[in-house]
């Protein structure tokens, strides 16, 4: 059998053996894994265990130690094998815990509390049998030192507890020689202290007891300032009348005092899965365990850690504190760290009179009170590192839940495990709502939703709802609707209790913040879309990201804004409304619109930079862009694959700009805005968002008095409603935009919108008056030198040719067509001919040619990022394959075509589907005109 040994030097033994490990490093790469066996670890927290200063080569020395120890756990054969296994995140010493002697001491201590006498005396010895000097020992760091602290604490705890057990069995020679030699180690440990005077005084030597309480005594006075606790002072008076000394009881440890402090358990508490399960792990920790709970306000962080603690406090039979450091308060009272000791001792018996004056001399005495002890402690409210730091025992015996809005980073490095809340998912809320309410509620569907939306999924906010329908017996339905009229939701969910309202307990961090900090978080009120990015926060601010870092740390570090990805923030809605109240109140009407401005100007001018890369035979924009305002910038993506990941991480926050500058005045950056996201907007299939852009571009337009402007974006406007198969709707865009072009004299606008009209047509499969508005197009382009709306032109006689049967008369249209777009570089229109060419072949019969053409399409249009582009070629190869009697290439390319009409919710799919169930059937192939951009 292969076991790992940690409590003395690290080793792997098998069959009876040590196996060879290699360096130091490589031992201690094994204990890193060992302390958490069975259990995944992080790389981050791996490197962190191994290198104090981690260097830049950390993560590949790293895997060449895991590389060796795999080999060296696949030689040491045993049953069941002990395996290295890789995880997401990092790596698990896949083996059973009890085959790790750390682990498996531990084990025996926990059986030990609750066997008979018996039982637990033999557990002890054999758990005491399996240490073999210090821990860890030839490793060193500060990992290091943790962890064999926390191993010395709990050594001490078990030996604390054999002593009594031995005692109790009337063997004190046993155990005075091992309890004096770890009380020089552990001289103001009182527990011990207590046994080692019991055992002289049960080995009849009363004279070496009361020498050494008195020798402990001053040890206390001269270190800590304090005097023994009641329970010693009275053995001391026992001994001193000449009283028998009773053997310790069967308590672990001797406490006048066991406190139950938790508060009320939280009533119908909901979700919250993932993060009870690793507070459960704490309970298995063989180090000091301590969680750091952290996240929003009114996230639900003391509800969590009272709920949890409620659920295990059986397994702390020496007491539950909890303490509320009011770290963020109402009355702005930090609890110190001295006030909260204090409590602390008065929680666990200690006499007033015995608590020392000094910080240090105070933790000194709580941790000597509180070694050995079973203690469940939760800290609630922490203001920062250095407000617990000092409140945190130190042995292995004690878990402590730490909540706190700030991440206190510093417990995190320490080795604390991390807790993050965020907001309950949309299950989670209803789950809430209904424990609350009862199950009745779900019958109000609607209005369950609508304050779930409007509470923005927040634990807080939705218990505010639910106190509101409780006490003023208020219909959910009618809350819903006050919610969702209310300009105002933060208060609409006022409950007139400082404690309970959404918009105080906000307050009280935003008060906490920096001057730069605060006015960065105001800054955030004004931001649109979901989220926003550095670059785009410089604009906003008019600042450079050197000067954000730290103001966006101390936001990040209080949970007033989630750094969801790096270099991205994000709030819930409640807060972004804190944050906009704040802005309106607190910055000049000037300021906040000279920061909207930036911010407009920044999102406008990265997405026309990005464009250009996109589509860069694109004709000019209409409404030409001036100077970004001062402060905005905008940036420039390197090339079309970074101009298409900006958009797909932008889109959203785009779309909601355009809107944001419609609404608040900005008629003509909402239109450009409009115009810069249509070619990603039509190459993603994003169609209602293009619908939504160019509508709301004609009223822009008909506000700015631009005609030109106006036409424009009807006929854009055609482009959405054609796909979304709006026949009506693209039909009026379209006369409405000739007319307009007509009016003004614009040629070059009339032969586009007629080249749109034969689109229009040839989708609705009338391939002759889509031929009669292609022809229009051509002599209407004719007169001009717009060479790209000529060779669109060709290119769509050339298709609607081809749609009448007339393939002869494609292949001229159409290769003169790609003659022009490749000597202009264009490679949308070069990818469309290709697919007309490719069709005309087909119907001709020359299947090669055809294949080779659509593969041509196929591989412009992936250079191009065009999905729809590449979905609808993949068809027509599908097809072309199918009628040369290769339907298992057909099949290939059916099903990607499948895959990317999906995502896109095209409603073509359902043709490819049918294509797909039919394969082997004759289906005449059916192709459809291209899309235009």
């Amino acid at each position: 059998m292969v076991e790992v040994r940690l409590l003395g030097p690290v080793e792997i033994w098998a069959d009876g053996r040590s196996v060879e490990l290699g360096p130091p490093q490589r031992r201690h790469t094994l204990a890193a894994l060992a302390v958490d066996a069975g259990r995944p670890v992080a790389i981050e927290t791996l490197i962190t265990r191994v290198w104090d200063d981690p260097p830049p080569t950390a993560t590949r020395v790293l895997q060449v130690h895991i590389t060796h120890l795999r080999r060296v756990l696949a030689s040491a054969a045993g049953a069941p094998p002990v395996r290295l296994l890789r995880r997401s995140s990092g790596y698990v010493l896949d083996i059973a815990p009890e085959r790790v002697d750390a682990h498996r001491f531990a084990d025996h201590v926990r059986r030990a509390r609750d066997a008979d006498p018996v039982t637990a005396l033999e557990l002890l010895r054999t758990a005491r049998g399996w240490w073999r000097g210090e821990p860890l020992d030839g490793l060193t760091g500060r990992w290091v030192e943790r962890t064999r602290d926390a191993y010395g604490e709990r050594y001490l705890a078990a030996t604390v507890a054999w002593g009594r057990a031995e005692l109790r069995a009337g063997r004190p020679l046993a155990v005075l020689g091992p309890l004096t030699e770890l009380a020089v180690d552990h001289p103001l440990t009182e527990p011990l202290a207590d046994v080692v005077i019991r055992a002289y005084a049960a080995a009849d030597r009363p004279a070496d007891a009361l020498a050494y309480y008195a020798e402990f005594r001053r040890r206390l006075a001269d270190e800590l300032g304090a005097d023994p606790s009641a329970t010693l002072r009275e053995l001391h008076q026992a001994m001193l009348r000449g009283e028998p000394v009773a053997p310790p009881d069967g308590a672990e440890v001797p406490s006048a005092v066991v406190p139950a402090q938790l508060p009320a358990d939280v009533p119908g508490f909901a979700g919250r899965n993932l993060a009870l399960h690793t507070l459960d792990n704490l309970l298995a920790e063989t180090a000091m365990a301590v969680a750091v709970v952290s996240g929003t306000p009114g996230v639900g962080k003391t509800a969590l850690a009272v709920h949890w603690s409620h659920a295990v406090r059986s397994r702390f039979p020496d007491g539950q504190i909890y303490v509320n450091l009011r770290g963020f308060d109402p009355t702005g009272q930090v609890v110190s760290p001295q006030e909260a000791l204090r409590g602390l001792l008065d929680a666990l018996g200690v006499a007033p009179e015995r608590v020392p004056a000094t910080l240090d001399a105070q933790a000194g005495l709580y941790r000597s009170v509180v070694a050995g002890r079973r203690l469940l402690m939760v800290l609630d409210n922490a203001r920062d590192v250095e407000q617990v730091r000092p409140l945190l025992p130190g042995t292995a015996t004690v878990v402590v839940v730490v909540t706190s809005r700030a991440h206190l980073t510093g417990l995190l490095a320490d080795g604390a495990s991390h807790v993050p809340l965020g907001l309950l998912s949309r299950v989670e809320a209803e789950e809430l709502l209904t424990n609350r309410l009862g199950p009745g509620v779900v019958a109000q569907r609607d209005a369950l939703d609508q304050v779930i939306t409007a509470c923005a999924r927040l634990p807080l906010a939705l218990s505010i709802a639910v106190a509101r329908t409780r006490q003023t017996d208020f219909p959910l339905s009618a809350l819903a609707a006050e919610l969702g009229e209310a300009g105002d939701r933060l208060t609409a969910l006022e409950v007139g209790d400082p404690a309970g309202d959404v918009r105080a307990v906000l307050s009280w961090s935003y008060a906490a913040l920096s001057e730069p900090a605060a006015q960065l978080f105001r800054l955030f009120g004004l931001a649109v879309g979901p989220d926003i990015d550095v670059p785009a926060l410089t604009g906003l601010a008019g600042r450079s990201e050197r000067d954000l870092r730290a103001p966006l740390r101390e936001l990040t570090r209080a949970s007033l804004v989630t750094e969801y990805a790096p270099g991205r923030y994000s709030q819930h809605d409640l807060l972004r409304e804190y944050a906009a109240e704040l802005a309106r109140a607190d910055d000049a009407d000037d300021d906040r619109r000279a920061a909207t401005v930036r911010l407009l100007d920044h999102c406008l001018h990265t997405a026309y930079a990005a464009d250009r890369l996109l589509n860069p035979a694109r004709e000019p924009i209409l409404l030409p862009l001036g100077e970004a305002a001062e402060g905005a910038r905008p940036g420039q993506p390197a090339d079309l694959n970074a101009a298409m990941a900006w958009f797909g991480g932008h889109h959203a926050v785009l779309a909601a700009a355009l809107r944001q500058a419609a609404a608040t005045g900005f008629d003509r950056l909402a239109w450009q805005l409009a115009w810069s996201l249509d070619t990603y907007s039509s190459r993603k299939g994003h169609l209602h968002d293009q619908l939504e852009a160019w509508q709301t571009a004609i009223e822009c337009a008909g506000r700015l008095g631009e005609l030109p402007a106006r036409a424009y974006a009807h006929r854009n406007l055609s482009q959405a409603d054609i796909k979304l198969g709006r026949w009506d709707e693209a039909n009026d865009n379209l006369r409405r935009a000739l007319e307009l072009f007509t009016t003004m004299g614009d040629r070059i606008g009339q032969a586009r919108t007629q080249h749109h009209l034969a689109y229009m047509w040839g989708q609705r499969k009338q391939p002759a008056p889509a031929l009669g508005h292609a022809k229009q197009a051509l002599a209407l382009f004719a007169g001009t030198d717009d060479r790209p709306g000529q060779a669109e032109a060709l290119n769509a006689i050339g298709w609607y040719h081809a749609m009448l049967g007339e393939y002869e008369q494609t292949l001229s249209h159409c290769r003169r067509a790609l003659e022009l777009f490749e000597a202009d570089g264009d490679l949308h229109g070069a990818t469309s001919t290709w697919d007309s060419l490719g069709f005309a072949h087909h119907h001709l019969g020359h299947h090669a040619e055809a294949v080779d053409c659509y593969q041509h399409g196929i591989t412009l249009a992936r250079t191009l990022q065009h999905d729809y582009f590449v979905a609808e070629l993949l068809v027509h190869l599908g097809d072309t394959h199918r009628a040369a009697g290769q339907p298992a290439a057909a099949r290939v390319a059916w099903t990607e075509a499948e895959q990317l009409l999906t995502a896109l919710e095209h409603p073509s799919v359902s043709g490819v589907r049918e294509s797909l169930r039919r394969l082997d059937d004759r289906v005449g192939a059916d192709h459809g005109p291209h899309s235009f951009e």
